[in-house]
């Protein structure tokens, strides 16, 4: 895959490199203990644990941290085709839950990719599985891409 914005390798080593330091240093993803599994150019993995501090008033595993990792994950693969530095953002993310989880579901993986990138928008989409490698939701998304001129 080849970005239209340029050195697309750069993001590519940013994420690789963080997720090989043990992640960002800030952010929503140490918060909610989300970890790099793996990354290559276009596709991202993202790990992590739910526990009952992630649940909702019904017991589960609230819909913002699934929505959360799968938007992550999302993010980052566009990251790995963009040059580094590049800005961009989620403009939609489209989340339809499949089955809900709680502590015992973990580790759970989400797994992003790109399926089509332009200059200014990429096409993407992300599954949520639980250790079992049973799907417990799904995401679509577009990120805008607003290159340095």
């Amino acid at each position: 895959m080849t970005s239209a914005t340029g050195d697309a390798g750069s993001g590519l080593r940013l994420v690789q490199q963080a997720f090989a330091a043990g992640g960002f240093a800030r952010g929503i993803g140490r918060t909610l203990g989300i970890a790099g599994e793996s990354a290559e150019q276009g596709k991202v993995v993202l790990v992590a644990s739910p526990n009952e501090d992630h649940y909702n008033p019904l017991g589960t595993v609230h819909g913002g941290y699934a929505a959360t990792m799968l938007d992550g994950a999302i993010a980052l693969a566009v990251q790995t085709a963009l040059p580094a530095g590049t800005p961009y953002a989620t403009v939609d993310l489209k989340v339809t839950y499949i089955r809900a989880m709680t502590a015992a579901s973990g580790p759970i993986r989400a797994e992003g990719k790109i399926i089509h990138i332009g200059r200014r928008m990429a096409a993407t989409e992300a599954t949520l599985t639980d250790k079992d490698g049973k799907l417990c939701a799904h995401a679509t998304a577009t990120c805008i891409i607003t290159p340095k001129e």
